[in-house]
């Protein structure tokens, strides 16, 4: 499929930038001159995204909200309905926070319906190369302001992930057909999944450390990432923190296997904080060099 991508407000590209939920896009923060698919793994903004985390943690819900299994409110896998989308140059993940600004005309219509139904849209990942995905993600309004001139700031909360089936039509925006995907169990009962999350959890705090570090910021213990979220709303929470690296996120956000996305984030996250180790190494040796943030 290939869908248009709806005009935006852009966001700065600086990580140093305050971050403003009302008036930016989620930022995406990985250095853009070390692609995701080269040898060298990108540096990944953790750091940035648990700041973020915790400015909005209000907002999200609890562990004991978001148990590890649909509860009997969630939509059934089997369940097909009809969703508005919104196709961005980015992924949405369950439980994660999305600030958006909407200007152009055909949302703005959307929103006005939305307004008076559920306040539910699809978050689709779409861009110029692979045009767009069939699996993404229900966005939830859960906080909005309309402007005189009819722009809306909006913030919204990753929901149920789904699969597009059709196209029901294109005007004035996208609504498809959809199905309800949910995380299967792993056909190897001899993994723990548990365990795995904590492996993705202290390799997340080492990339945070060493982050610091490189940054010049005081070295300090990192606190409880996890937050009591069992493994599979803790993978979403890592792949949420994967910023810069959309295709790489989408391909998580697709997996329907918990123990598979955690052990394919611990892989990344290792890959990274392998590349901080050695930049770090470098910098010892050479404190003038530039940073690998902000590579010459």
């Amino acid at each position: 499929m290939a869908f248009p991508i709806p005009h935006l407000i852009s966001s700065p590209a600086s990580s140093f930038l305050p971050y403003n939920p009302l008036l930016n896009l989620t930022p995406l923060s990985l250095n853009p001159k070390i692609p995701f698919s080269t040898p060298t793994p990108p540096h990944i903004n953790v750091l940035r995204h648990i700041r973020r985390r915790k400015a909005t943690s209000h907002l999200r819900c609890s562990a004991s909200s978001y148990p590890e299994n649909n509860n009997a409110n969630s939509p059934n896998q089997d369940d097909v309905t009809e969703l508005p989308l919104f196709p961005l140059p980015l992924v949405l993940f369950p439980g994660a926070i999305l600030p958006l600004q909407i200007f152009e005309f055909r949302y703005r219509v959307m929103m006005h319906t939305l307004l008076h139904t559920d306040l539910r849209f699809g978050v689709i990942y779409t861009d110029a190369v692979t045009g767009t995905a069939e699996v993404g993600c229900v966005g939830e309004v859960i906080k909005h302001e309309r402007l005189v001139d009819d722009r809306f700031f909006l913030i919204c909360k990753g929901q149920e992930r789904f699969r597009v089936k059709k196209v029901v039509r294109t005007k004035p925006y996208l609504v498809a057909s959809v199905a309800w995907l949910e995380d299967r169990p792993s056909p190897s009962a001899d993994v723990d999944v548990d365990g795995l999350a904590n492996e993705v959890e202290t390799y997340m705090k080492d990339v945070i450390r060493l982050s610091n570090r490189l940054g010049g910021k005081a070295e300090k213990e990192v606190g409880d990432l996890r937050r009591n979220l069992f493994p599979t709303p803790f993978s979403f929470f890592v792949g949420s923190t994967f910023e810069g690296a959309p295709r790489e996120q989408q391909a998580l956000l697709e997996l329907e296997d918990t123990a598979a996305r955690l052990a394919r984030e611990k892989e990344t996250l290792k890959n990274t904080l392998n590349y901080l180790s050695a930049a770090s190494a470098v910098k010892d040796v050479f404190p003038s060099s530039s940073s690998p943030s902000s590579p010459s």
